[in-house]
Parts: structure tokens; sequence; C-alpha cells
């Protein structure tokens, strides 16, 4: 396969931010955007899941707040709850969620990630049921808006199924990591799965090493994207165990469901008949996937 083939074949991605809340650890989000990845031959995909990602939180979003409640639980205390022409909508005082949000005991209820509640009580089913939960309005668009930047990219260029089994089980790992050092307070947010899509371009980007123009700069900018929203972890109140669980599960991910096949192979029909038609992937993305099945059935 010619390498000026693979040299002329250029393409995009894109990503988001992060926040925290009072007695909540909250899950930031990741950003990136490069000129230097590829677009392929290959049948590009009308994105719908990550749409309906976003309509189902934002949904989730709003009965949190219905049973939420604010002025019932503040009845007392005349004009503490915010934007109280919101009704039961209206948001919980400040000092308790500046966010602009429900309170922690809401989020619990409705299946907020908790130590607690999973050892004691076996309530496994909040590893799921936290990811599609927010602390407060601005967490909510926050994450939203970066999953919309990243993940409608790259699920026009992988299809939904990959796409959405990374987000999903991103947001698992990510949950996972965040119960087994995080005890002390509950846990919400996307940003796990988010996380994931982060890990699985940087691992896309090295599975399709040779089909990059710029490799560089692209791995570079990737980085150093992947280091600033990690580093939002240091802030107080922000879950930095989600990222790290979701990121590294979604890495992992990427070099299994995301490998390109050669240009050669998709090109193969084109080809005179006397040209050898090369195998699918290289020697380096079989083994790039068979590791990284490996670390994810260990770990």
């Amino acid at each position: 396969m010619p390498g000026e083939d693979l040299e002329n074949r250029r393409g995009g991605g894109g990503g988001g931010g992060g926040g925290g809340g009072e007695a909540v650890k909250n899950r930031g989000s990741g950003s990136y955007s490069s000129s230097n990845v590829i677009e392929d031959s290959e049948t590009h995909w009308t994105s719908w899941l990550i749409p309906m990602f976003v309509v189902a939180n934002v949904a989730m979003f709003v009965v949190v707040m219905y049973k939420n409640n604010c002025p019932k639980n503040h009845f007392r205390a005349e004009g503490k709850c915010v934007a109280r022409f919101l009704g039961r909508f209206s948001f919980e005082p400040l000092k308790e969620n500046p966010l602009f949000g429900p309170s922690s005991e809401t989020l619990k209820k409705l299946g907020a990630l908790e130590w607690n509640e999973i050892v004691d009580k076996h309530q496994g089913w909040r590893l799921v049921t936290c990811i599609w939960l927010h602390a407060g309005l601005i967490h909510l668009l926050v994450n939203m808006l970066s999953l919309v930047l990243i993940g409608i990219r790259l699920e026009q260029q992988f299809g939904f199924v990959r796409i959405g089994v990374i987000y999903l089980l991103s947001g698992f790992g990510g949950s996972i990591l965040s119960s087994l050092f995080l005890r002390s307070n509950i846990s919400v947010g996307a940003s796990g799965a988010l996380f994931g899509l982060l890990g699985a371009m940087l691992s896309e980007l090295f599975t399709n090493w040779t089909l990059y123009t710029n490799k560089v700069a692209a791995l570079l900018t990737l980085m150093i994207i992947t280091a600033i929203n990690l580093a939002v972890g240091i802030v107080p109140r922000v879950d930095n165990f989600a990222h790290i669980g979701g990121f590294l599960t979604g890495f992992f991910l990427g070099f299994i469901l995301l490998p390109r096949p050669q240009f050669g192979w998709i090109e193969r029909r084109n080809l005179p008949a006397d040209v050898r038609v090369k195998t699918k992937y290289k020697a380096y993305q079989y083994a790039f996937w068979l590791v990284s099945l490996v670390l994810l059935i260990a770990g």
C-alpha cells in the first residue's frame, strides 16, 4: 500500500469542560479538536444515539428537580430557593448547591453513587444510575455540550453501536473506580463516559497511526487536552476517580472497537487483478487489540 495514498487522508473531532457541587462529587468533561484526524472512504453514519443520550440526561434532570421540590422542603425559609417562580422545579439555595440543582439527599434517593449503599446494602445498580444524574443545571449544560462536541463526531465516523458501547462501559468503569476510592461523598455525572470517549479518541490515534498526516501535532493536542481535563479533578468536590476510570476503560475499548482497515483493503475492489490484497489490519493493530482485551478482562 503506497504511503502517499494514506498520507493524503485527513479529518477531525471535538469536546467540552467540567464542574463540582456541595456535598456531591461532580464529574467534569473533556474536549478535543484537531484537523489531523483522518476521514476515510467508509460510510459516514447519521448521529442519533448521542442526541438521544442528551435528551435522556435532560429528561432525567427534570425528573430529579420535580422530585426535589425545593419550596416544600424550605417552606419555613421564604426566598431561600433559587428561581422560586419555577415552583417545585426551583433550585436549592446556593450555599447548599452552587450549581443550581437539587439537594444531595434527592440525588441519593434517585440513584447517586455512594459507597455505603453499594457495599453494605448491595445496591449495585447505582453504578449505572449515577451516570444519568447531574448535580445542577451548570453541571448538566457543561457535560451535554461536551457530549455533543465529542460524541456526534465519533458516532458519525464509527457508528452508534461502537460509540454507544464505549460510552456506557466507560461510564460504568468510571463508577467502579469512583466507588473504590470515594467513600465520603456521593457522586453523579456523565463525565466518566465522556472521558471514555476522549480515551477512545487517543487509542484510535495510536491504532490508526499510519493514517494520520501530522502525527506529532495530533498526539500532542490530545495529550494536552486530556491532561488539562484530568487536572480539573484537583479542584475540590470534582470526582477525578470517575474521570480516570472512564478514560482508561475508553482507552482500551478504543483499541478493540475503533481500528480502521488499511487503505489497500478498503480499495481492494479497485486494484488491478495482479495486485496482492494485504490483510485488513496491520500487525500492530492486532497486537493492540489483544493486549487491550486481556487488560480489560483482567481489570
